[in-house]
């Protein structure tokens, strides 16, 4: 199969990480590019742009990247064309990133309600706007997008974000294949990435990813051939299982029988080391091993591990007790049938808050303020 292109980076296999607020940070995507043997692209957390050109200390250090990180990827969010394309161009003057992908995605009600995420397409020349900011301040980096297919079954709009996107001068296009008011729920919609790279493909070669229940390598196999896609983003899927982009790498490389299926021993080792990553990132081992907590009933899904432990387990607060609880468990036990389900969030239809009359005109701007760009990142 052939390599994803994402401007002058070439991608294989065509796997990307899907930024997740909270998870997909420097300790996280170090886990991930061990085990794929450094193959793939990982996106950082989501970076709000306004708080990347106050430079604001949380920001600065949700974009730092490891020095073998390569290529640089990170997400920014933002709702005002003028802030964004100043956000773009300090990356690129500043040699802060290699890529940059837009989030038009995040169905999230405090990122909504003030027209951005998953709900900021719907205006599609505000979309424009920003696209056009975006790409004209890049320089030299690619800029993508990643996208749902619209805010409810009333108001689709991927079909016109693709083309908008690709009139503006964008890398790539990446499809969650859900709507913002299903939030994780049900399944997600592979046809619509089929329509899209249909579409996109009549007037250009860009790359169009598919993302949305990837829970597998197998899974982004199935996806790859029946929507005709040219990569895949993972998300919810390598939660817990950071070995899942090694699996990838193995089923784009024909070598399915290289599958993780690891114990419950090799998956203590790597809940140690996750935590241990995240400690040395923050500075302080204990608030490594808390951020780690939200990890412990993914990365033990399908063991047996008893409500009890579970409890200990997560609400450890040093390495030492997470290394002794972990000692407890049955460590022999085997890779459990089943496990590679859905994780995460799977909350169903919702009603998606919005600004004011949001609805009223998919053209008319007003309404978007300064206030609507978040001055905190990582979602």
């Amino acid at each position: 199969m052939s390599s994803l292109q994402i401007g002058p980076h070439s991608v294989q296999p065509p796997v990307v990480l899907a930024p997740m607020a909270g998870i997909t940070n420097a300790p996280f995507r170090t886990l991930c590019r061990e085990f794929s043997g450094g193959k793939g692209l990982f996106v950082s957390e989501m970076i709000t742009t306004r708080a990347l050109v106050e430079r604001n200390e949380k920001t600065m250090q949700l974009i730092h990247f490891d020095a073998s990180e390569k290529p640089r990827s990170i997400q920014l969010y933002g709702v005002d064309p003028d802030t964004v394309g100043k956000a773009v161009r300090m990356i690129a003057e500043e040699d802060l990133a290699d890529h940059i992908d837009l989030n038009f995605g995040c169905p999230v009600p405090k990122v909504t309600r003030k027209g951005g995420g998953s709900a900021l397409p719907y205006k599609r020349n505000l979309l424009r706007s920003i696209l056009r900011e975006a790409v004209g301040n890049a320089g030299s980096l690619p800029v993508t997008i990643k996208m749902r297919k619209g805010i409810d079954d009333d108001h689709i709009t991927y079909l016109d974000a693709g083309r908008i996107a690709v009139e503006e001068g964008v890398t790539a296009v990446a499809l969650h294949g859900r709507t913002a008011a299903q939030h994780y729920g049900g399944t997600a919609d592979w046809d619509a990435i089929a329509r899209l790279k249909e579409h996109v493909g009549a007037v250009s070669d860009i790359p169009v990813l598919g993302n949305g229940d990837i829970w597998s390598a197998d899974d982004a196999l199935r996806m790859m051939r029946e929507t005709g896609c040219d990569g895949v983003v993972v998300g919810r899927g390598c939660l817990g299982r950071p070995w899942l982009f090694g699996d990838l790498v193995a089923a784009f490389e024909g070598r399915e029988e290289d599958y993780a299926r690891p114990t419950m021993k090799e998956v203590a080792e790597v809940m140690v080391r996750h935590a241990t990553l995240l400690g040395e990132w923050l500075g302080d081992e204990a608030r490594g091993v808390i951020d780690f907590r939200k990890h412990v009933a993914w990365y033990t899904k399908g063991f047996s591990v008893g409500s009890e432990m579970r409890r200990k387990l997560a609400v450890s607060s040093s390495l030492a007790e997470l290394a002794d609880h972990l000692a407890e468990l049955d460590l022999d036990q085997p890779w459990p049938a089943g496990a590679d389900g859905p994780r995460g969030r799977t909350s169903g239809r919702n009603k998606v808050v919005l600004p004011d009359g949001w609805l009223d005109d998919p053209y008319d701007c007003a309404g978007v303020s300064a206030d609507a760009e978040l001055d905190t990142s990582g979602g």
